[in-house]
């Protein structure tokens, strides 16, 4: 509903251009080059990463670069773990030395691969991804000229592998990214094709296509081919029972995600039931109260906006203004500029108001939301309701 996209879409586009090479994408075994003990230690340590048990996956990427100190892969993948502590609190800033140190590691170890052999995929895999996860994390941190340099290095490593694996699905996320993301964005935000010539086209149809591959058949890739579906499908598409499909798929594999289960309880905005919707926004909240990893203020006060949408939809009114009025408090201290959660909680505590039949109040609140940037239509709602009582 709010999305991150939507709000800044030149850095998304940073993001698109440079997210070739997403989590956990590695080869397929047979050119990994890494024994079936090395694999099983390495597939382990995918899934703990996923579940957010992260002192679990670093002890067995530490495990794998013991056995095979001159392959990337465990430096890799334990670069990857800080990757996703990073993701899941990315206003803290304390892992951001350690994640870059490991990421040096990893190109370290494939450059010297590749001074024995130019051409060498495995190298040149990893490299690519550990460029583009640079670049992703420079994105993140608005080091947009970084972002952007990066992003086409790891481009141009990714096309080099494409050519010598056409057929590999872990590969196909790369491209299924690209491909999808370089047509959308622009597509959605017109004023970006000036700085998309200078790139390869897109395709969407191709994209999605290369991203179900994955998600279907890819050894290692399949869940962030399937992460990636839910966000192109649920903002971009409008689709968001296409989303569905993967955001359930990863919240039961993985229920102690919270990036994973706060994708599943936005399709169940959607979609529904009511009920399935309120009880998974009530669990994230209980989640985030038993300081659970991953699930922060933001995560927090995103349950408080939507359990209160879902007590407002059962005409629980008093109980609904509680969770706004919580949802306000956190916006103001979490908001440098009015979110469009701020927005639109002010907006709903003016329509109740109106219910209950406070129109001084009511239309306080609609003036306050005018006040502010548009939110999804907010100034067409509240405009509207100034005119005529909510009901």
């Amino acid at each position: 509903m709010f999305s991150n996209i939507g709000q800044r879409s030149m850095k998304q586009l940073s993001l698109a251009v440079i997210c070739m090479i997403a989590a956990t994408t590695i080869s397929r075994a047979q050119w990994i080059l890494i024994k079936a003990d090395g694999d099983t230690i390495l597939q382990r340590g995918i899934n703990h990463v996923y579940n957010v048990e992260f002192e679990s996956a670093h002890e067995d990427f530490k495990k794998v670069i013991a056995l095979y100190p001159n392959h990337p892969s465990g430096y890799f993948l334990d670069a990857m773990v800080d990757w996703w502590k990073i993701y899941l609190d990315r206003r803290n800033s304390s892992g951001n030395a350690q994640f870059l140190k490991k990421i040096d590691k990893v190109i370290s170890v494939c450059d010297q691969m590749l001074d024995s052999s130019a051409h060498n995929i495995t190298a040149l895999f990893f490299k690519g991804g550990a460029i583009g996860f640079r670049g992703r994390y420079h994105a993140m941190r608005d080091n947009m000229f970084s972002a952007a340099e990066d992003g086409r290095i790891a481009l141009d490593i990714i096309q080099e592998c494409q050519k010598v694996a056409p057929g590999n699905h872990d590969i196909m996320l790369g491209t299924g990214l690209y491909n999808y993301y370089a047509a959308a964005l622009p597509e959605k935000y017109p004023a970006l094709n000036t700085i998309m010539v200078f790139l390869p086209r897109g395709d969407k149809i191709l994209g999605l296509a290369q991203l179900k591959a994955a998600a279907r058949n890819g050894k290692y890739a399949a869940n962030e081919a399937k992460n990636i579906l839910i966000q192109a499908y649920f903002d971009f598409e409008k689709n968001p029972l296409e989303a569905m499909e993967y955001a359930r798929d990863l919240h039961h594999q993985y229920p102690m995600n919270p990036a994973f289960q706060r994708a599943f309880g936005r399709c169940l905005i959607s979609l529904g039931p009511l009920d399935s919707m309120e009880a998974c926004w009530r669990n994230v909240l209980i989640r985030y109260i038993e300081k659970r990893t991953g699930y922060d203020k933001l995560a927090a006060r995103e349950a408080l906006y939507y359990i209160g949408v879902a007590r407002m939809t059962r005409r629980d009114l008093d109980i609904s203004l509680k969770y706004f009025y919580k949802c306000d408090e956190a916006s103001r201290v979490l908001d440098e500029d009015p979110s469009g959660f701020m927005v639109k909680t002010n907006l709903k505590i003016g329509q109740i108001y109106d219910v209950q039949g406070k129109r001084k109040l009511a239309l306080a609140q609609y003036k306050k939301v005018l006040d502010w940037d548009d939110s999804g239509g907010s100034h067409e709602e509240a405009t509207r309701y100034q005119q005529n009582p909510y009901r």
